[in-house]
């Protein structure tokens, strides 16, 4: 009996973005436009700070499960707080979902490549994970559909989408449900959902209060928390009951805890941050595209990148590395003639764009339109 099973050993772990910090050390530069890990260029909720620092006075005390903060999101939200579940980001309640759920002979499934957080963590469970292509770098959710076997236990649906940004619309959303059986549980991973909300096409799962799906949610995103591990979700009670009997007894941590709470009620920072990745998203789009490349349409905070294969890609990331750039190679997705690039300020942005034009046409000779 092998110490470590065969799909652990197997498994390629997730590699987050080049740090800031590495980057200036290897190439000796002053500033880098940190663009890779879909970040809040405008940093943390002010409210959120201020509380951290008030609530710092505790840390002897063991959290409470973020019992706090799932009170807050179910007056929020107008459910009970039986229907809320809080964690370590919302990986962590993934994490708890396929812990929970899943037996050695259900199937997992979902587009090809997926989130890669949740593509190592389903893998990790040693279940069988299946796929279905993207239609135009969108879910194709009647492929999916047919997809679904008697062995499906639980489908992964991001919207928006990471990493291409599109959403799939409350029509294909509908239509794909119909044919969704109840024993199969949907997650419907919003991280990027405040970018979304106000597409009327946008199919808010909070409206929909089925059994069988669950919604998680960050603060690592428009709130810009990721360095606190804080996110939600919703559920019907009898499937928070038992993801509340697995996951750790104490987290989220208080700080986390208390800084979300504050920043949910930062309706100012929500705004700027709203209002300023749409500005970043039409900036960058019009320069990339300037270049004659293919760029997914985006509702959250980032755009993908179309280049002509996989060398390409490899080349661009590294020159604009070197031009103190950083931005997301995709080939642990599964799209490695790609590039991830995040809304930053606008300087970030238009260092961005002058390093994409300068490797772009380094690495292929090409010329910028007009």
């Amino acid at each position: 009996m092998p110490l470590v099973p065969s799909y652990i050993e197997s498994l390629r772990p997730y590699e987050a973005g080049r740090t800031i910090e590495s980057v200036r050390d290897e190439y000796g530069l002053t500033h880098i436009a940190k663009l890779a890990s879909n970040e809040n260029p405008l940093g943390p909720s002010p409210k959120a700070m201020e509380a951290l620092h008030q609530g710092l006075d505790a840390l002897n005390l063991y959290p409470n499960g973020g019992l706090d903060l799932r009170r807050v999101l179910a007056e929020a939200f107008r459910v009970k707080v039986e229907n809320v579940i809080s964690g370590s980001g919302s990986e962590g309640i993934m994490s708890n979902i396929i812990r929970t759920f899943l037996c050695d002979d259900d199937e997992v499934l979902t587009t090809e490549a997926a989130f890669i957080g949740f593509q190592v963590l389903a893998r990790s469970r040693g279940v069988r994970y299946r796929t279905v292509p993207y239609r135009d770098w969108h879910y194709d959710l009647d492929a999916l559909a047919q997809a679904i076997t008697e062995n499906t236990k639980i489908i992964y649906l991001a919207n928006p989408n990471n990493p291409t940004g599109t959403i799939f619309t409350s029509d294909e959303f509908d239509a794909f449900y119909a044919h969704v059986p109840e024993r199969v549980l949907i997650i419907l991973d919003e991280a990027y959902f405040e970018y979304a909300r106000h597409d009327p096409r946008y199919p808010d799962s909070m409206h929909y209060r089925y059994d069988n799906v669950i919604t998680l949610r960050t603060f690592s995103k428009v709130y810009g928390l990721a360095g606190l591990r804080i996110g939600y979700g919703f559920a019907h009670q009898e499937l928070i009951a038992n993801l509340l009997k697995v996951k750790l007894p104490f987290e989220p941590s208080t700080p986390a805890q208390t800084a979300a709470i504050a920043a949910l009620d930062d309706t100012e920072f929500l705004r700027r941050s709203v209002e300023m990745n749409a500005l970043g998203l039409r900036e960058l789009r019009a320069g990339i595209e300037a270049l004659g490349l293919r760029v997914a349409p985006s509702h959250a905070n980032f755009l993908m990148v179309e280049l002509p294969d996989e060398g390409v890609a490899r080349r661009i990331f590294e020159a604009m590395l070197s031009q103190g750039v950083v931005v997301r190679p995709l080939g642990a997705f599964g799209l490695g003639n790609c590039l991830r690039i995040s809304t930053g300020t606008e300087q970030d942005n238009r260092l961005c764009l002058e390093a994409l034009e300068r490797s772009y046409a380094a690495n292929t000779g090409a010329i910028r339109a007009g």
